[in-house]
C-alpha cells in the first residue's frame, strides 16, 4: 500500500491521498479537455509559462510573461517561488507544477486570451500534461510546447522550418512534431485545452522570432531558468 501523499495546496478536495486516487482524478480531468478552438480570434494578449525546481526540488519556481499578441512585445513578467507541495511521481508532474503556475497567473496584471506552457498538452500517456491540466483548471485556452516527447512514435519532420509530422500514441495523434528552426531539434506541440491540434502548431509558428522556441515560452524559460542571474553572477566573479 502506498503511503498518503501531501495535499498540493488544496487543489484536490476529497482526494484520499493515494497515488491511485490522484490518477483517478487525472482521468476525470483529462475527460474535460476540449480540443476545439475557444478563444478570441485574434487574441489580444498571450502568456508564456514555465516551471523549474530549486533546492533539490523543495522549492518550485514559476515564471510568467504577458505579451501583446500582434507585436509579441512583453508587457509584464512575474516570478514566484513557493514550497513544493507534491512529490515527484512519474506521470503526475502536473500536480507538482500546477500550484506555482496558478500563483504566477494570478500575479499577472491581466488575464491572457491564449497561454503557451513549456510542457506537454495532451501528449501525455494519460492525456493530461501540464498545459492540459492548467487549461482545464483555469478554463483558459492553452498550448503545450515541449522540447522532448513523453510517449508516442513519429517519423521525423523535414529539415525546413514549418515542417511537421504527427506524434502517434496508441493509435491516436497526440501532437505535432514541429521543426521550428533549421538545424535544430523539433518541438512537440500539442493542444492543452480549447485549442485544436492544427491551431496549436499554427500559433507556435506565428510566434517564432528566429529562435527554436516561440516567444511566449522562450521568455518564460529565460526567467524560470534564472539565466540573467547566473550570467550576472558569472561576470561579477573576480578573474584572479
Amino acid at each position: 500500500m502506498h503511503a498518503p501523499l501531501p495535499l498540493p495546496g488544496g487543489l484536490l478536495p476529497g482526494w484520499d491521498g493515494t497515488i491511485d486516487g490522484v490518477r483517478a482524478l487525472q482521468d476525470e480531468l483529462a475527460a474535460q479537455v476540449v480540443l476545439e478552438d475557444g478563444f478570441i480570434d485574434p487574441p489580444r494578449l498571450l502568456a508564456g509559462l514555465d516551471v523549474r525546481f530549486e533546492d533539490d526540488g523543495t522549492l518550485t519556481r514559476a515564471a510568467g510573461v504577458l505579451l501583446e499578441a500582434d507585436t509579441l512585445r512583453p508587457i509584464a513578467s512575474e516570478v514566484v517561488r513557493r514550497p513544493t507541495s507534491f512529490p515527484y511521481v512519474p506521470g503526475l508532474l502536473s500536480f507538482r507544477e500546477l500550484p506555482a503556475l496558478l500563483q504566477v497567473l494570478a500575479c499577472l496584471p491581466e488575464q491572457p486570451d491564449l497561454v503557451f506552457v513549456d510542457g506537454q498538452g495532451i501528449a501525455h500517456p494519460r492525456r493530461l500534461g501540464i498545459a492540459a491540466h492548467f487549461g482545464v483548471v483555469t478554463g483558459l485556452p492553452t498550448i503545450g510546447v515541449a522540447k522532448k516527447p513523453l510517449c508516442g512514435r513519429c517519423v521525423p519532420p523535414g529539415p525546413e522550418p514549418g515542417a511537421r509530422s504527427p506524434l502517434q500514441h496508441q493509435g491516436e495523434k497526440i501532437a505535432w512534431v514541429l521543426r521550428s528552426k533549421a538545424r535544430c531539434n523539433p518541438l512537440f506541440v500539442s493542444p492543452g485545452h480549447r485549442v485544436t491540434m492544427d491551431t496549436a502548431a499554427d500559433w507556435v509558428m506565428r510566434t517564432l522570432r528566429g529562435y527554436r522556441l516561440p516567444e511566449p515560452t522562450r521568455l518564460a524559460d529565460h526567467l524560470a531558468s534564472r539565466r540573467e542571474e547566473k550570467r550576472a553572477a558569472a561576470t561579477s566573479r573576480p578573474l584572479f
